[in-house]
């Protein structure tokens, strides 16, 4: 015999599993998954998104920024030349990329 609630149930890492509290007036309380209290964050990681509980996005804006700052410091360290031609097209295949990520 087929028992639904043997047989469905969702089964959570609570050791992945965080809380992330939203809002002004929240009373932040704590959560348990099982017999273990989940860990509150401020901000977490998700599919390349950083979330933060004010849901702004500076955080994710600074590293994306960080990052196309990055290639394009390599991109003037490697060309001698440079001719707006030249640069043009690595900046176009390799910095606005980043930047254009997840913003």
């Amino acid at each position: 015999m087929f028992n639904w609630s043997q047989d469905w149930q969702m089964l959570f890492n609570t050791d992945k599993s965080k809380v992330m509290h939203f809002g002004f007036n929240n009373k932040e309380v704590d959560y348990i998954l099982g017999n273990q209290r989940l860990d509150a964050v401020e901000e977490e990681r998700d599919s390349g998104v950083i979330v933060d509980k004010s849901l702004k996005s500076s955080r994710q804006h600074a590293k994306a920024a960080a990052a196309a700052n990055a290639v394009l410091r390599m991109i003037r360290r490697t060309f001698l030349c440079k001719d707006k031609e030249l640069i043009l097209q690595p900046y176009k295949s390799l910095v606005r990329p980043r930047l254009e990520y997840c913003i």
